[in-house]
């Protein structure tokens, strides 16, 4: 019985580097592989879909939330420029806007700080409290935390 089990493990590990043989491409293929990975992963060079299509925006749209008096308001953000909301300060660096084929999305790179005072009303420099991405479809994802002011990404436009 022992001896049984025994060749029939054997055997297994004999046939295994068949198996390994048999799946695993060349290694001249594996090269193509990688390049076609490359170019599927590289937007602007993907043959199914040609160059990108769209463009980066020059004005961010962007919703705030004030949670102490529950208002809303959108506002208005030019690519590099700086808007105050209640005590933020958001600087807008950068979006795009898929395009309408692709699947819809929205995305936005801002710094956003609070704005401090002295104690005697002068300004003083902010503190950040939100450098990165925002993405209008997913807001929850990378949001803004702050105990007063919620800030998302409604739009991006050229």
């Amino acid at each position: 019985m022992k001896t049984c089990v025994l060749a029939s493990i054997v055997s297994l590990a004999l046939a295994a580097p068949l198996w390994a043989q048999d799946e695993t491409p060349s290694s001249s293929s594996s090269a193509e592989d990688a390049s076609d990975l490359l170019r599927r992963d590289d937007p602007d060079n993907t043959p199914e879909r040609g160059p990108l299509s769209s463009q980066p925006g020059s004005l961010v749209v962007l919703r705030g939330l004030d949670k102490v008096t529950a208002r809303t308001r959108d506002f208005e953000v030019a690519i590099g420029d700086t808007v105050q909301f209640g005590a933020l300060s958001i600087t807008a660096q950068y979006c795009r806007k898929r395009p309408p084929e692709e699947t819809p999305e929205t995305y936005a790179f801002l710094q956003i700080n609070d704005r401090r005072t002295d104690g005697f009303g002068v300004d003083v420099e902010g503190e950040p409290i939100f450098s990165g991405w925002m993405f209008a479809s997913r807001p929850a994802q990378n949001p803004l935390e702050h105990p007063v002011y919620d800030v998302w990404v409604i739009d991006c436009r050229a």
